[in-house]
């Protein structure tokens, strides 16, 4: 049975919606750009574009979303509806969620190069900056950089302006200091500060779990400073456990410090990313360079999950061979051991392939490998920002692969409760 539509205008946009006398001005009865829905606020997106009429149907997000055929049947709509949901053109607003019209502002999906704050210049920070600089021209303005040290932030943006291409001199982004007030002053925040790395020799079997409880109560602090701001761009966040420190830095900017009370008036779902999966499908692109029985990863891989336990690689989302993935998987999980095995600590790959090129396709528009909030948690996949709102990749998965998604939902709701 179709539902019954009624359209409305927000802001120059015709929006259709199936709730009725919606305290909006009526529409034109055109086109929609805009498609309304009512979803319970907590952990679901407040907007986003949508690639499946089953995505305006679903009550809450989840890992169903990458493979959209396990959230039920398609929703039936009218041709002026089907029209711009195909052709990638349609943004769902959840208007249970309080702030769905900032939802309609976020600065990092908008045409334009970026400004860009980055939060610690240590060994990752350093690294990544360098990569931002000589790689980002094309979508960034301006690297502000901050850190406790303030040797440290002069050494830097030293070392930095004397980077340029002979007789091209504004060719890449300026990097400046940034005074800690205006942090938020930008379009994307990194979050890359850490208080503890175990150092090589620890004995610590899982170094970013270790991190968490140092690193929590930082990221707080400036997630709660990013709701004092308005924060209107990407928080990003490159620290380990990136997973774990996106769903606390969500919650602490969406509580009232007065009454410690939910009142959703922070960082929006889609604002926070975790950049950690992409290291990790770099590292089992490696592999998979190096052994002939994992090459189809090169044309038909996927990965998936958390930067740690619980990740899934998946050999090929077309022929999906379990055995093969899960061993992909572990030699993947264990490449940072082998770097510390030598020594040193691995940060240099993750600096540049989970974090400076991850984030410049984001602000491409590219399809790149993020953690994204999936009922309640922060779960990495391909995705990419648009001016439609985020995008997330739906495939037709395998029952097998499928089940190590959930298997691995189920253990990060675990982990926060």
């Amino acid at each position: 049975m179709k539902q019954s539509l009624y359209h409305y205008a927000i802001d120059g946009k015709e929006a259709v919606s199936g709730l009725e006398d919606l305290p909006l001005p009526p529409g034109t009865g055109g086109t929609p750009e805009l498609f309304l829905v009512r979803r319970e606020p907590v952990w679901n997106f407040a907007a986003w574009r949508v690639t499946d009429s089953r995505q305006l149907t679903a009550e809450q997000t989840g890992t169903v979303w990458l493979d959209s055929r396990r959230m039920g049947p398609p929703a039936e709509l009218p041709p002026e509806v089907r029209a711009p949901l195909e052709a990638g053109r349609l943004t769902a607003v959840n208007l249970g969620h309080p702030r769905w019209r900032r939802a309609l502002e976020f600065t990092a999906s908008r045409p334009g190069k970026k400004r860009v704050h980055l939060l610690a210049v240590g060994d990752v920070g350093g690294v990544l900056l360098t990569a931002l600089k000589l790689l980002g021209g094309d979508v960034i303005s301006t690297v502000g950089i901050c850190d406790l040290n303030e040797n440290t932030v002069a050494r830097w943006v030293t070392e930095m302006g004397q980077i340029a291409w002979p007789w091209d001199y504004d060719a890449l982004p300026e990097v400046e200091a940034v005074e800690p007030g205006r942090l938020f002053d930008c379009d994307v925040f990194i979050f890359a500060a850490a208080r503890a790395v175990p150092p090589v020799g620890s004995g610590v079997k899982d170094v970013r779990m270790a991190q968490l409880e140092a690193n929590r109560p930082l990221v707080e602090s400036f997630a709660r400073q990013a709701r004092t701001a308005g924060f209107r761009g990407l928080f990003m966040v490159l620290s380990d456990p990136v997973d774990q420190l996106c769903q606390a830095a969500w919650w602490a900017s969406n509580v009232d410090a007065e009454t410690e009370y939910l009142d959703l008036q922070g960082l929006l779902p889609e604002q926070i990313q975790g950049f950690g999966l992409g290291v990790m499908n770099a590292r089992a692109a490696w592999f998979a360079g190096q052994t002939p029985r994992f090459a189809s990863f090169l044309t038909e891989g996927r990965s998936f999950g958390p930067h740690g336990a619980g990740l899934v690689i998946a050999n090929s989302v077309e022929r999906y061979d379990d055995a093969l993935s899960r061993e992909l998987t572990r030699l993947t999980l264990e490449a940072n051991l082998r770097v510390r095995d030598l020594g040193f600590k691995p940060y240099v790959a993750p600096a540049v392939s989970s974090g400076a090129m991850q984030l410049l396709l984001a602000l491409r528009g590219e399809w790149h490998c993020s953690s994204v909030s999936l009922g309640g948690v922060w779960f990495g996949c391909r995705n990419r920002f648009t001016r439609f709102g985020l995008d997330i990749e739906t495939l037709e998965l395998p029952d097998a692969l499928f089940d190590r998604l959930r298997e691995t939902e189920a253990a990060l709701h675990a982990m926060e409760e």
